[in-house]
């Protein structure tokens, strides 16, 4: 046996132990970190070649593991931009250098320039919404942009399209030609008056006025004009000619609905506005009352943006004055097949390692990732009970390996005072 080796065996686990200490250390001190994840201590032995009379003790090694893959706790909170994974996945990220990485740490906050930053500095990806739903790039990060809330200001949309439903009596009076109200004579008569507001380019609102005339049995006249040009009190004459007109057809076989062969639509021009067209499929003639069952068109009055909400599938969505939602961007996430083997960096982010795997990109809720939680924050990993167990064995452990380190120094004083 060697003094010698013997005190570096020890000195050796004096090192492996201290090793230990040090991860459980950085859990605890971690331990109310979002999206942390634990550093463990493993430990593997060094022989060395030995004789049946003589024993060379070896030494050991360590290397520091990461749970990556272990999800830490749910913790929900009232902001609507913290971001927690509930499955797979992690939040692609950009440093200040534009440089990407990988993260579970979602306390995300609106800077100065309204990009979602997290409490690391880190700033949201996610693909921009501009030209419809995005695809992801599946093995890049090509297309990626920073996800910014604050680019969307007032919005006004045109109406473009809408749909009216209702039932036409059909024990109305037929009226003859020269009164409809497509003629725009002051005796124009009608059988059901109703309108819709529809908006401009500009947002804003243009009432129109639908009249349905009774022409023949089973035969209907739609005509729509801009309120805005109607005389007061009376209506007709309109200042201007009708903005669009329809002949409706139905038929009693069909359950009072339109004949196969009637048009199902109106389609006109807003003033100052775009071009819209109404859908009239539902319309019925039953021998019942005029009765609207449902009138709505597209489009909407200037708004500010009030809110940002964020669905389980990571569109983020602008919210308006007025309650529409409009999507902005659709947040990407990444995965490794070895998530465990990611190298970590500070600022609690990871990057691919040799042994993680290829990195691949994807949208919350398809594809193996895991849905979105808004309000909500995926908490540290640690077990503070288990890290303090780990800490007083730890130092147990040193305090053992001192003293072989010590034993071997006292026999190496024996032996050198042999000679004495």
């Amino acid at each position: 046996m060697s003094l010698y080796g013997m005190m570096q065996t020890g000195a050796s686990g004096m090192n492996a132990q201290a090793n230990r200490l040090s991860t459980v250390a950085d859990n605890i001190a971690n331990s109310s970190t979002t999206g942390y994840k634990k550093a463990s201590t493993a430990f593997s032995s060094l022989i060395l070649p030995s004789s049946a009379g003589a024993y060379n003790s070896g030494a050991v090694n360590t290397s520091v593991r990461y749970s990556i893959s272990d999800a830490g706790p749910l913790e929900f909170t009232t902001s609507n931009t913290d971001l927690a994974i509930d499955g797979d996945g992690f939040f692609i990220v950009n440093d200040s250098g534009g440089r990407s990485f990988l993260t579970r740490a979602g306390s995300f906050v609106k800077d100065g320039d309204g990009n979602l930053v997290n409490a690391a500095g880190f700033t949201l990806m996610g693909y921009d919404y501009t030209g419809g739903p995005p695809a992801p790039v599946v093995n890049g990060f090509d297309g990626l942009v920073k996800v910014n809330v604050q680019s969307a200001g007032l919005t006004a949309t045109p109406s473009t399209t809408g749909n009216f439903f209702a039932n036409l009596d059909d024990g109305a009076a037929v009226v003859a030609p020269a009164n409809l109200p497509s003629a725009n004579a002051a005796n124009a008569e009608y059988s059901h008056k109703s309108s819709l507001v529809v908006y401009d380019n500009v947002g804003a609102e243009v009432m129109l006025d639908f009249y349905y005339t009774k022409t023949a049995d089973d035969n209907w006249e739609v005509a729509v004009y801009n309120r805005a040009d109607a005389t007061p009190g009376t209506s007709f004459p309109y200042g201007a000619a009708a903005l669009a007109t329809q002949n409706l057809v139905f038929d009693p076989a069909l359950s009072g609905g339109l004949a196969a062969a009637s048009p199902t639509s109106i389609s006109l021009a807003v003033p100052g506005g775009a071009a819209l067209t109404i859908d009239l499929a539902e319309m019925t003639q039953l021998n019942y009352e005029f009765t609207v069952d449902d009138a709505d068109a597209n489009g909407n009055a200037p708004s500010a943006v009030t809110d940002v909400e964020i669905s389980a599938d990571g569109t983020v969505y602008a919210k308006y004055a007025n309650g529409d939602l409009k999507p902005l961007y659709q947040v990407a996430l990444a995965n490794v097949p070895s998530p465990d083997n990611l190298t970590p960096l500070p600022g609690n982010v990871y990057q691919q390692g040799i042994d993680s795997g290829v990195i691949i990109t994807g949208f919350a809720g398809s594809g193996g990732f895991g849905n979105l939680i808004a309000g909500a924050l995926e908490g540290s990993n640690v077990d503070l009970a288990t890290e303090l167990t780990d800490m007083i064995a730890s130092q147990r452990s040193y305090t053992a390996n001192s003293k072989v380190f010590q034993t071997g120094s006292d026999l190496l004083d024996v032996l050198v005072n042999l000679k004495r």
